[in-house]
């Protein structure tokens, strides 16, 4: 028999307003991405508003803070201006530093993105995983002089990204380029956690309902499946 068993997340990033936040919620949004300071991309908003977001939020919907600080105490000093649910570490860290964050703020989860250039971008999440709830796959690039570290509007090789999602085991979100007219296929060939999506869902930096919807309807067309 064959029984539908999971439906990925969805994760609406760069939400800019209490009313995006449950525009996303109202088509099925899990979680909610708040854009802090960046080198450079869309959709940084200020901490105020951040809290602000996170606070009007219901208990099922989490807030991911992105970051690109990258100092232990910078983070936790951020989030706790801030106070959301998962902090969204954009950049790379020193693995010592996953241990003091944790302490520092149990019970938050830590969801490290991993920008795929290329093969190494395998042993970076395989190092990483073991320290962290989670693992989004993006397309920055994060050796730029200015750095990349989302929002690009970019998609990456799915191979490597399938390969990440086999050998790690924390859940993995696929963002990258992610619009209405390719998720379903990001989804069959990663078959990741969840999605994560910003660029691909708005239109002149706002959050498009339309775009929204079919981003959705999308997804939902997805399925994956096992047999009992």
């Amino acid at each position: 028999m064959i029984t539908p068993v999971w439906k990925p997340r969805v994760k609406i990033c760069c939400i800019a307003s209490v009313e995006e936040a449950w525009l996303a919620i109202k088509y099925g949004a899990a979680a909610v991405g708040l854009v802090s300071e960046m080198p450079s991309g869309p959709g940084p908003i200020s901490e105020d508003l951040i809290a602000k977001i996170a606070r009007a939020l219901p208990p099922s919907v989490s807030s991911f803070l992105l970051t690109s600080k990258i100092e232990p105490s910078e983070i936790i000093a951020q989030h706790r201006r801030c106070g959301t649910s998962v902090i969204q570490l954009v950049d790379r860290l020193k693995i010592g530093d996953y241990r003091e964050l944790r302490e520092a703020m149990p019970g938050i989860g830590l969801l490290q993105v991993v920008h795929v250039t290329g093969e190494a971008a395998v042993d970076e999440a395989v190092a990483v995983a073991p320290h962290v709830n989670g693992i989004l796959l993006d397309s920055g690039k994060p050796n730029l002089r200015v750095k990349e570290l989302g929002g690009t509007g970019r998609t990456h090789d799915w191979s490597i990204s399938k390969r990440i999602r086999e050998k790690v085991k924390v859940p993995v979100f696929l963002a990258g380029g992610l619009n209405p007219d390719n998720v379903v296929e990001g989804l069959r060939h990663v078959q990741p956690f969840g999605v994560d999506v910003c660029s691909g869902v708005r239109t002149e930096d706002k959050l498009d309902e339309r775009k929204l919807s079919a981003f959705f309807e999308a997804v939902s067309s997805y399925s994956q499946t096992i047999r009992i």
